[in-house]
């Protein structure tokens, strides 16, 4: 196959939706040696944050010396995106082969009598194959959705990080945070290690209760180490460096490559994640490269800024946890006005969103992503309407975006959020 083929391909699974579960997926790898266990990882779940926390565990373990491996979800840019090895993406040459590859063990499990291969299974497979192929010596991996029945969960990891409980996915997930965390629960393995920084009691009840029935110990992180005197991690933000003290640790004078106050609980979480890699693998932890690999670390699509006077800022926030954390750091921005690009997918509920952000902006540009199970513009306009007067509806989302920057003054700042999938296509990079 070419590249162009091999995307095509892919992107024809997309019919078959979201799957959870994992019989398929454990027979896909079967017959192809079961990657996924010929390599170290530390795999992260959680609502918000689990990107980041992602790249940052990766660019620690990469300025460490080690051959690392990425697995994101979802994409803003270029698909290749999801699979990468010490920050640089798989190339469109292994990209198709690896595609080329795996067609026909799809076909077998079909006529085996298995479901269709989902597309997200295709892809983590793709990256786990990539991962060996390549002679990783460690993989950061992002769950896709939830954690028990997620693909990824087939990994056999050396550490286990869960960010954050919100509600999203609910249809698929539950409507409640318990319920959520559950699911997310799930990634925890006997005796394998925890690093949270959920707060909420109930759900962290969830975690602890499935922690305690696996014998995994577990750390807690948080920034309030007043609120909560016996956590593990604790955060200090400072004006111009911030420090994370470990019970195994402390980490002064860090910087952040990646934008958002709400970026040092990850940073926490990724370093917890490393020293009980660390701990499990027999190396080292270096300050200094740690300190670089948080400064160093980045991410489409988190708090990107991409152009200046007028400011203009990328987030994929689409739930309500990332729209609060991405409203209180706006609010710390310096601009006259805010004109607000937003679109939203039907599986997140757009009201959180524009609750938490369209009362801020004097202008709302509806709109919506191509993606085939986006919400509609007009319905993000409705939506709009109940928190901001002037609201206009924009079916293509790079019209949405070229309308608010045709109005933006160079004091102003122009947010594009509502979910990933948007972002891309908003400024015209897909």
């Amino acid at each position: 196959m070419t590249y162009d083929e091999a995307l095509q391909f892919l992107h024809s699974l997309h019919r078959f939706g979201i799957r959870l579960g994992n019989d398929r997926f454990s027979a896909l790898l079967n017959r192809v040696g079961n990657p996924q266990h010929k390599f170290k990882a530390v795999h992260i779940a959680g609502t918000k944050g689990k990107g980041s926390t992602t790249s940052m565990v990766a660019s620690i373990l990469k300025h460490h010396g080690f051959h690392v491996g990425g697995y994101y979800s979802p994409f803003v840019y270029d698909v290749r995106e999801r699979v990468q090895i010490d920050g640089e993406m798989i190339s469109r040459e292994d990209f198709a082969a690896l595609i080329s590859q795996l067609k026909p063990h799809l076909e077998a499990l079909e006529e085996a009598g298995y479901d269709a291969t989902t597309e997200f299974e295709l892809k983590t497979a793709l990256g786990f194959i990539h991962f060996v192929n390549r002679g990783v010596e460690f993989a950061a991996v992002e769950v896709g959705l939830g954690g028990r029945l997620d693909a990824t969960n087939l990994l056999s990891p050396q550490s286990t990080v869960i960010t954050n409980i919100g509600l999203d996915h609910v249809a698929i997930l539950g409507d409640t945070l318990e319920l959520i965390a559950a699911e997310k629960a799930g990634i925890i393995k006997q005796g394998i290690p925890l690093v949270t920084a959920v707060s909420d009691w109930g759900p962290l009840r969830v975690i602890l209760g499935r922690a305690i029935d696996m014998n995994a110990p577990v750390r807690r992180v948080t920034d309030q180490p007043e609120l909560f005197p016996s956590t593990e991690i604790n955060c200090k933000y400072g004006e111009e460096t911030s420090f994370i003290q470990t019970d195994r640790n402390e980490y002064p004078d860090l910087i952040l490559g990646m934008g958002g106050r709400h970026q040092l609980l990850n940073a926490a979480c990724a370093i917890g994640a490393v020293e009980d890699l660390a701990a499990a693998c027999g190396f080292d932890l270096n300050k200094d490269s740690v300190r670089q690999g948080l400064l160093t670390a980045a991410m489409p699509g988190r708090y990107e800024v991409i152009q200046r006077n007028p400011k203009v800022i990328l987030d994929g926030a689409h739930n309500e946890i990332s729209a609060k954390a991405l409203a209180k750091q706006i609010r710390e921005e310096k601009f006259d006005r805010l004109h607000l690009v937003v679109g939203t997918l039907l599986g997140h509920d757009v009201e959180d969103v524009l609750n938490s952000l369209a009362g801020m902006a004097t202008g709302v540009y509806a709109t919506q992503p191509s993606w085939e199970k986006s919400r509609s513009a007009a319905e993000v306009a409705d939506c709009a309407r109940r928190h901001c007067s002037d609201v206009r509806t924009y079916p293509v989302a790079s019209e949405a975006y070229a309308a608010a920057i045709a109005e933006a003054q160079p004091n102003d700042l122009v947010l594009v959020t509502g979910s990933f999938y948007l972002l891309g296509e908003a400024i015209g990079r897909i």
